[in-house]
């Protein structure tokens, strides 16, 4: 059993599944997001679309840094975090404005003051305004923020967002009525980078988002934190399993010529790719034949979203950043754990003809976002993913 299993998560979510897979799949079973008919208004051409998402354990890496530094402004990211999980998953179906986003924050008041909730409050208000000023509109409707020291140890993060857009004008990753193409034998795969520092970013972003965190808190943080801060983690794990890594929260790491400090390099905001999907979309929807958020699952999160008789071939992914070595490095988990637990460096796909990527690619790149060609889509007799890290190939 992987250290991932016995600390009671799973990369695969196969219990949630399991749980759900007889609810009703929406108009696109392919499509990223769950699609239904326009309840709201009753327009045949028009289709409702929520979804609902959070930022995971990151808030309690949050809450460490706080504990350690007494920097507050890390709140603001987690804001950020619980937004673009949400947001990014619904750029997938095509849809890159008029949001409607309502957050849940639950709290355990005996270690969570309310500065910290006003920090996570302006900071999603920051993230919007800087969301419009690109055309992205996401309309803040308030929501839920509850003292739950019952439920929860610290902080839970997370939030619902919901769009109506037009039918003509989805990304469902399966071909449709009107003769426009999902995912296909004979596309490209457009990757773009989750790290780096784009054109609307402050500061270098690791590339780790916002999965993966339980994990990467315990495989590289260092005992003393479970010693000291009981409320961070489940208390009934076996020991070997909490807080074994070797660093501490402001440790800096090496990469090349440069010094990043640990906490910041787990703590880095998901980059929302908003700006950059609009004005694809906007210049080049019909070359668009599929788009996947490798979020959950990591790179293997395509295989939910392709055809049955597909084989997807990664094998030009971007070298992973710091981050991600040094979570393996500390977990000693071996490629095929690594690449379905974490995105790797590689977050957003866009399906496309080969023809069409270069000008994808140039669009990433004038926000500062490194993007390339980093596989294609064979026909093949069943689904299947044939991914390429370093020396090593990793089947699904």
């Amino acid at each position: 059993m992987s250290l991932y299993s016995q600390r009671g998560v799973s990369a695969q979510k196969e219990d949630v599944h399991k749980a759900t897979e007889n609810l009703e799949k929406g108009l696109y079973s392919k499509a990223f997001c769950k699609i239904y008919p326009d309840i709201l208004s009753g327009d045949s051409d028009w289709v409702n679309v929520m979804h609902a998402d959070g930022a995971g354990t990151k808030s309690i890496l949050a809450y460490l840094y706080w504990k350690e530094t007494g920097d507050i402004s890390v709140w603001k990211g987690i804001a950020q975090d619980a937004i673009v999980m949400n947001l990014d998953d619904l750029l997938c179906t095509g849809i890159y404005n008029n949001f409607l986003f309502s957050s849940t924050i639950d709290r355990n008041k005996r270690v969570i003051p309310g500065e910290i909730l006003e920090a996570i409050i302006s900071g999603s208000q920051e993230f919007f305004e800087q969301m419009k000023s690109f055309g992205v509109n996401i309309h803040y409707m308030g929501g839920e923020t509850a003292d739950v020291g019952d439920v929860v140890r610290t902080i839970a993060v997370n939030g619902t967002m919901a769009a109506r857009w037009k039918k003509s004008k989805l990304i469902t990753n399966e071909n449709q009525p009107d003769g426009r193409q999902g995912i296909k034998a004979g596309d490209v795969i457009v990757g773009l980078a989750g790290f780096g520092k784009s054109n609307y970013e402050t500061e270098y972003n690791s590339g780790i988002g916002s999965n993966g965190l339980t994990s990467a808190r315990h495989d590289i943080l260092h005992k003393t934190y479970g010693a000291r801060f009981h409320e961070s983690y489940d208390t009934r794990l076996d020991e070997h399993v909490v807080y074994i890594g070797p660093h501490r929260i402001a440790d800096e790491v090496e990469d090349g010529d440069k010094k990043y400090e640990i906490g910041k390099l787990l703590l880095s905001p998901t980059r929302t790719f908003a700006p950059v999907v609009k004005v694809i979309l906007e210049n080049q929807f019909d070359d668009i034949h599929g788009m996947i958020h490798c979020s959950g699952g990591g790179q293997t999160k395509c295989l939910k979203y392709i055809p049955d008789n597909v084989r997807i071939i990664k094998d030009n992914l971007f070298e992973p950043p710091v981050i991600f070595k040094l979570i393996q490095d500390a977990s000693r988990s071996d490629n095929r754990e690594m690449y379905q637990v974490f995105n790797m460096g590689t977050r957003m796909e866009i399906y496309t003809d080969e023809k069409k990527a270069g000008s994808i690619i140039r669009i990433a790149k004038d926000f500062g976002i490194d993007a390339k060609v980093i596989g294609r889509v064979e026909e093949y007799k069943k689904k299947e993913l044939l991914l390429k890290a370093g020396e090593h190939t990793i089947i699904w």
